[in-house]
Parts: structure tokens; C-alpha cells; sequence
């Protein structure tokens, strides 16, 4: 049975040369039909040197099922590839962050977006079709700020599907775990939204390497709830980037054993946090 994301597939990874004239031209209308002047939401799209994947991604977007009013931008943070050109022929509002980091890019997006509601968009992720609409009956419910989902990998001829299924498994088990008292350590950036009035409050931290999105959810959770939402209809799928050079496992043991170390943290409740010294941009 072919899964909902697999024809996207046919252009993930492709050259944007590459990519068919009827899928950019079709992605193209179909995008400008779900532009809102009046969005509920904003669907934001960060891309750094991403021409390979962005293409993919938004021809996922265009074809969303959603009854609420959105609008679709995107932010090029000062890619060397083609990544603007994908932007202006999907025909979106896009705008260039030229200080690299997806801190700066999602902040970027953030002063952009007109909607109540923000959607963090990672390039190289596809979304299926009632994510958005799920997400959003989730986060305008009253006392919820933030709203985080799940995540699969793409199967390929280095991971079987069953090891990625039992790798899923123990991830999101210890995510579910770990959400009770510390909800900001399971938010990932590629699957979080969030009630944009309150993160303009807050801004995005520029000054770190990685853990934007947590810390935006570390100063949310003050304005209300962050809501997980397990309905696999919401489950986003993506690349391997976000395991780096390691393997699935190793990855997943790597932050067992960084967790470990202080295990106990995450049964009590936390306001702010001890920024790492080797994670503090100004002291590269």
C-alpha cells in the first residue's frame, strides 16, 4: 500500500533543474488558492541551501486540507543554492535572513507572519494533509499556547522499516515520559506551532546553536499549556539530518546518556535553564 508521502518523494533530493514543470506549476496555483488576507495561521518556511528538499515540501503544503484561513511565507536564510529561486516560483512571500541560524530564520518568519497562530516549517520535512487543520483545533483551544506532534523518518536502504518503528518507539515513549514536568524538552522545532501574540513576547534566542524552539517553549509555558498531540494523522516525516553522522541508535543512546546524567530534572518542573558553555554562539 503506497504511503501519502511517497509521491513527493519522486522530487525529495532532486536538483530543483530536475523537478517536472507540471508539479512546480501546480504547486504554484494550488498555494496561491490557500493564500489568506486574513490567515488564522502562518505557515512558515525555513530554508537554509535546502533546494534539494524546499520544493518537495511545499508541493506537500499546497495540497493541506485545512477549513481554517492560513497564509504560506518563507524565509532564505542566505542560501548559496537555488533555494530563492524555489521560493519565487512557488510564487509565496519570502524574505532573507542573511545571519545564519535557524534561530534568526525563525525569528525572521515570526516578525513576518500576520496569523494568530505560528507554524515552524523545517525545509526538508513533509507534512501530511490534516496536520495543520489537527494542530490548530488543538491550539486554539482555551488555556493551550503551544502544540507539539510526532515525527517519523523517510524508509531508505540503510534503515529497515521495523528498526525505524522500534527506534520511533522508544523515542516518542521517552519524549511522552519526559513531557509530564519538562514539555519543553520534547518540543522539536519541525513539529511545533504556537500562539504567535505570546512568542513575540518572547523572541527567539539567537545566541545558542541549537535549542531554539525548546527555549521559546521553556518561556511559553508561563501563558498556558503545551499541548502533545499523538494522532498519527499529525505525524510528519523527515530526513536524517537531525541525527547528524550517526546512526539512528547511536543517536538515540547519545541522548539517553546526556539525559542520564541528570535524569531526576525531568520529574520536576523548571523555569528556566543552564545554557551549555559549548552550545553559547558568542563563545565558539
Amino acid at each position: 500500500m503506497a504511503d501519502w508521502y511517497d509521491k513527493y518523494l519522486t522530487v525529495y533530493g532532486k536538483p530543483f533543474g530536475e523537478v517536472p514543470r507540471e508539479v512546480i506549476d501546480g504547486t504554484r496555483e494550488r498555494l496561491a488558492a490557500l493564500q489568506s488576507s486574513q490567515p488564522v495561521a502562518s505557515i512558515v518556511v525555513i530554508a537554509y541551501n535546502e533546494e534539494t528538499h524546499l520544493q518537495a515540501c511545499l508541493w506537500a503544503i499546497s495540497e493541506i486540507k485545512c477549513k481554517y484561513p492560513v497564509e504560506i511565507i518563507g524565509v532564505d536564510n542566505d542560501s548559496s543554492d537555488r533555494t530563492a529561486e524555489v521560493y519565487q516560483q512557488a510564487g509565496i512571500p519570502h524574505y532573507t535572513e542573511y545571519q545564519h541560524s535557524c534561530g534568526y530564520a525563525r525569528r525572521c518568519g515570526l516578525q513576518h507572519a500576520r496569523g494568530r497562530y505560528y507554524f515552524d516549517v523545517d525545509s526538508d520535512t513533509l507534512y501530511p494533509p490534516q496536520y495543520y487543520e489537527l494542530m490548530l483545533e488543538q491550539l486554539i483551544r482555551p488555556g493551550v499556547v503551544a502544540v507539539s506532534a510526532t515525527w517519523s523518518y523517510f524508509p531508505d536502504g540503510h534503515h529497515s522499516r521495523l528498526g525505524l518503528k522500534l527506534f520511533e518507539l522508544c523515542r516518542d515513549l521517552f519524549l511522552w515520559v519526559q513531557h509530564f514536568k519538562r514539555p519543553e524538552l520534547s518540543v522539536r522545532g519541525l513539529v511545533f506551532a504556537y500562539d504567535a501574540d505570546y512568542g513575540r513576547r518572547e523572541e527567539y534566542r539567537v545566541d545558542i546553536i541549537r535549542g531554539e524552539d525548546g527555549s521559546m517553549a521553556l518561556a511559553l509555558k508561563k501563558y498556558g499549556k503545551i499541548k502533545f498531540v499523538r494522532d498519527r494523522r499529525c505525524r510528519a516525516i523527515t530526513g536524517y539530518g537531525t541525527v547528524g553522522s550517526r546512526s539512528l541508535w547511536q543517536s538515540f543512546f547519545h541522548h539517553v546518556k546526556i539525559q542520564g546524567r541528570g535524569l531526576s530534572r525531568i520529574f520536576y518542573s523548571r523555569d528556566h535553564y543552564e545554557d551549555r558553555e559549548d552550545n553559547l554562539v558568542s563563545r565558539q
